[in-house]
């Protein structure tokens, strides 16, 4: 019904979104049945955008590496550093646990 009502208020000015919508509903729906607090932390992108960005930056002029190893090691620092700065908490994380041990029982 929501996304019938979100079609006939945005349907004219954003179609190719109400299509893509339509067309992804199974996956899409999926997200919504978690509760808000869930969601909000699964969309919340920023930690991991700034996380790549620092391995890009790392990496960025050296195309070639010689093994995994070296990669490896090349993208230890910018993981320490940025995972040093990662002290920021999550709002209502007491409840957000307590949800994702209910949707994730034994799992």
């Amino acid at each position: 019904m929501e996304l019938n009502r979100f079609e006939q208020e945005w349907g004219k000015k954003y179609p190719l979104s109400v299509r893509t919508w339509r067309e992804n509903w199974a996956e899409l729906a999926t997200f919504y049945r978690y509760p808000v607090e869930m969601r909000r932390v699964m969309y919340t992108t920023n930690i991991i955008e700034v996380y790549h960005w620092q391995l890009r930056k790392a990496t960025k002029g050296k195309s070639i590496f010689p093994n995994d190893e070296a990669l490896t090691k090349m993208l230890y620092l910018p993981t320490m550093e940025v995972t040093r700065k990662w002290t920021m908490r999550v709002a209502n994380w007491g409840q957000i646990l307590g949800q994702l041990v209910i949707c994730f029982e034994g799992g």
